[in-house]
């Protein structure tokens, strides 16, 4: 996997299944309680098959359905995990009666469509803007994570 650092973004090269499953791998050694994930690209992008490696890396096995229609699925995992999908919201204040707030306060949050509620999303995030032509991932954020994004990288 190919990584470019640009300014203050790092942009990673994801050519297969393989190398998107090493990155999820990278990001999930590096969640803590609290930390929530922000995966944003267009349809098809990869974003539930980035959530999807990101819960297998910290234990899930068996089914990962997309939270298009329920909004939120819940993870009982050693840290748990809420995959929130936010396209279908109507409205930004929606996503206070999912309880993104309750899920931070024990666990983590990857977070589908976030700029469907873009005020209401925590400033410390991880942010992974993916493309797929060429299939890629470019990681920002706020918080801790520059000082994480150049370990993700290298694991990645």
């Amino acid at each position: 996997m190919k990584a470019a650092i640009h300014g203050e973004e790092l942009r990673i090269g994801l050519p297969d299944l393989v190398a998107v499953a090493r990155l999820g791998a990278a990001i999930a050694r590096r969640l803590e309680a609290g930390d929530a994930v922000l995966l944003q690209g267009d349809l098809g992008a990869g974003k539930t098959t980035l959530a999807r490696a990101i819960l297998q890396a910290l234990g899930h096995e068996g089914e990962t359905p997309s939270p298009t229609f329920t909004l939120l699925q819940s993870y009982a995992l050693s840290l748990p995990v809420a995959h929130l999908d936010l396209y279908r919201l109507k409205r930004p204040e929606e996503i206070e009666e999912l309880g993104l707030d309750d899920v931070l306060a024990d666990g983590a949050a990857l977070i589908e469509w976030p700029e469907q509620a873009e005020d209401y999303m925590p400033e410390d995030a991880l942010h992974v803007a993916l493309t797929s032509a060429p299939r890629a991932a470019t990681l920002t954020g706020g918080g801790r994570w520059p000082t994480l994004i150049p370990g993700i990288a290298e694991d990645a």
